[in-house]
């Protein structure tokens, strides 16, 4: 590993700046890393439906946490493949329920196009991905910018950050969310300073 220069800044693809104060991958791993991080962007902003960002991130968490590519449904009629089915299926956020789904204030048009989203951004957390902190930065800030109303330059969200809906959320420059930390998004808020 080598060491960045005190207080160095590295552009996430195409969006929010990370300071760089921790030790640096290869840079073979680094540069997969960048061009993983820029695919996922380009393909988020290029589809914004709902359907193909939850086909982008089943396709995504699959190859994650199965290390293959997801090849279709299985065959459920298995009793023996029954749990394999049960975690392919539960990939897809078309599968799951979250909480502010079940919320009566939540702004049903906005938050749809985000859910496939925000089950990213848990499934990566829950990750080996998500351990890795120089990765695991990069990625929620360029996640960020396809969720929150906005997001300042130099944000740090750390590792099992939770919120529910995202699109009522800005966050302003130099803002750093600790690890665990959850956040109320019921109003619109802007975030600032350090959350622990």
């Amino acid at each position: 590993m080598t060491t960045p220069a005190p207080n160095a800044a590295v552009e996430a693809p195409g969006h929010a700046s990370v300071p760089v104060d921790i030790p640096r991958p290869l840079p073979e791993a680094e540069a997969v890393y960048r061009r993983w991080l820029a695919h996922l962007s380009s393909e988020l902003a290029r589809h914004t439906s709902y359907v193909r960002r939850s086909e982008i991130v089943r396709d995504e968490l699959h190859m994650i946490l199965l290390g293959r590519p997801h090849g279709g449904r299985m065959n459920a009629a298995l009793v023996s493949e029954l749990p394999m089915a049960v975690l392919s299926e539960s990939f897809d956020p078309r599968n799951v329920t979250l909480p502010a789904e079940m919320e009566m204030d939540t702004d049903r048009d906005r938050f749809l196009p985000l859910k496939p989203l925000l089950w990213f951004w848990r499934g990566f957390d829950r990750s080996i991905l998500g351990a890795n902190l120089w990765l695991g930065l990069r990625f929620r800030a360029m996640l960020g910018q396809h969720i929150f109303a906005g997001v300042g330059k130099n944000v740090r969200f750390y590792r099992d950050v939770v919120f529910e809906r995202g699109y009522t959320l800005t966050f302003a420059d130099d803002t750093v969310v600790r690890p665990g930390v959850r956040i109320d998004d019921r109003d619109v808020r802007t975030v600032t300073g350090v959350l622990s």
